[in-house]
């Protein structure tokens, strides 16, 4: 009985630690107009910065071999994947879905600006090389003259 528990238990677990997180930081899809886009993007430079971090740290962790230096590189590496992937994904989830819309005269313009950064995220995240960190910041920055501050 006690192992039956324990694996249901072990599944509640599993399940919360899984998918209650995406549905936390899920959004909507309802454009109801109540979300600051410049705060978004601000918070996409605040993920460059973390990447930038990330990538100095790799470069000064990567001649180390003792297991500290080892284990704090690896946990780099998984900073820069993370904030690269949160980029990446508050550009599809949400710009692209709620704000890059086919009715808008600059449309094209638009969609290349927001697909450049998802590419340079996704750059990042293959390499760790400062011109690539840059590439991503010059993009996301790019992005600040359609969302300015109010």
């Amino acid at each position: 009985m006690k192992i039956l528990q324990m694996t249901g238990l072990l599944v509640v677990l599993c399940f919360s630690v899984m998918i209650l997180p995406r549905l936390v930081q899920a959004h909507c899809q309802v454009p109801c107009g109540i979300y600051d886009d410049h705060a978004r993007v601000a918070t996409m430079l605040e993920d460059v910065t973390t990447v930038r971090k990330a990538v100095t740290m790799l470069n000064e962790l990567a001649a180390k071999t003792d297991v500290q230096s080892k284990q704090q590189f690896t946990r780099w590496v998984m900073n820069k994947e993370t904030h690269a992937q949160k980029i990446i994904s508050a550009i599809a989830d949400y710009f692209l879905t709620q704000r890059v819309k086919p009715d808008q005269k600059d449309y094209v313009e638009r969609l290349k600006k927001h697909h450049a950064v998802i590419v340079a995220a996704m750059m990042v995240k293959q390499n760790a090389t400062m011109a690539l960190v840059d590439a991503l910041e010059k993009s996301v920055k790019a992005l600040l003259e359609y969302y300015p501050e109010k």
